[in-house]
């Protein structure tokens, strides 16, 4: 049953939320076939309080709800910077850097606006997953496989790691937080990475593998060891030579669970740290909440590093 969110509901109330001050409208967004641009959002040069989105039209529907996505996350974030946002999906990945992250910006925002992370997390929680699960989860929300499982990555507990193979290279990588944190990483053997020999994305003659193959976690992972295991699932699309890997699982677990608990609260120190800047004469009450948060922090990470010290000597 799809769950998702109406874009048109959205874009026709923004204007009269704190989001859209100074503009009246938002108007319906044009179709464009043009396979230069994914889509554009301006602002009317006659008229500066109504604005305007275009996408490609011909593109999957899925693709295009992304999309026109995209660009309401561009009205909210980024509307007060410049009039024009002329985006495609290379955009994310190349140019400056001031339009790599203001790219970003915009894609997490259709990502979180699209996908919430909150239902996600229900959706995957307590279950085998294979790419038939990640697949109807894309249908209910009605966006792409790809940025469907991109989602994922993101908010798995678990050691997974996401690879966009395009015309026999890679294109992208993506590491759960589980992954990164245990320094789990596909072996690298050149620039642009090819796909490793023994595996599903290297096989030609495989080209779905939806209930996905256990293997070695070494064949992908040089830092794990030959005993430990991982699922790989490989999805080949239609058009082009692209395919999408998902090493999903894997069994290594991290060094020592103090050693996470202690990263993970390390984490949490800088947040509250760094999180914002600026000083004042008298700590406000959420500062005051703030400190009284810090100082439990510093406690448990003291505790830890006590268990630690013990469990050695």
């Amino acid at each position: 049953m799809p769950e998702a969110i109406d874009l048109d509901v959205v874009r026709q109330m923004l204007p009269t939320t704190p989001y859209g001050k100074g503009v009246r409208e938002i108007r319906p967004p044009v179709q464009f076939n043009d396979d230069a641009f994914e889509g554009m959002l301006a602002r009317d040069p006659g008229d500066p309080e109504v604005w305007g989105i275009a996408y490609n039209g011909a593109v999957s529907p899925q693709r295009q709800r992304f999309t026109i996505a995209h660009e309401l996350g561009h009205f909210v974030l980024h509307r007060d910077q410049q009039s024009r946002f002329h985006c495609d999906k290379e955009s994310v990945h190349s140019g400056h850097e001031t339009m790599r992250l203001i790219e970003r910006e915009a894609d997490d925002f259709a990502s979180n606006l699209l996908m919430p992370g909150d239902r996600l997390r229900e959706w995957i929680s307590n279950r085998r997953i294979d790419l038939h699960v990640l697949s109807a989860i894309a249908e209910r929300f009605q966006v792409s496989f790809e940025a469907l499982c991109i989602r994922f990555i993101k908010f798995t507990p678990q050691r997974a790691i996401l690879v966009y193979w395009d015309n026999g290279y890679a294109k992208y990588e993506w590491r759960s937080s589980s992954a990164v944190r245990t320094r789990a990483r596909i072996r690298r053997t050149g620039d642009p990475q090819e796909p490793l020999p023994g595996t599903l994305a290297a096989d030609a003659s495989v080209e779905q593998a939806w209930d996905g193959i256990e293997m070695s976690a070494a064949i992908w992972c040089p830092e794990e060891a030959p005993h430990m295991k991982l699922r790989e699932f490989k999805h080949s699309y239609t058009s082009r030579d692209r395919v999408l890997t998902l090493l999903h699982a894997l069994s290594a677990a991290p060094p020592s669970a103090n050693g996470l608990d202690r990263a993970r609260l390390a984490d949490e120190l800088a947040a509250l740290l760094h999180g914002h800047g600026g000083s004042a004469t008298r700590l406000s009450d959420a500062a005051l909440v703030k400190l009284f948060r810090l100082l439990r922090l510093a406690r448990r990470l003291l505790d830890l590093e006590a268990g630690v010290t013990g469990q050695e000597s």
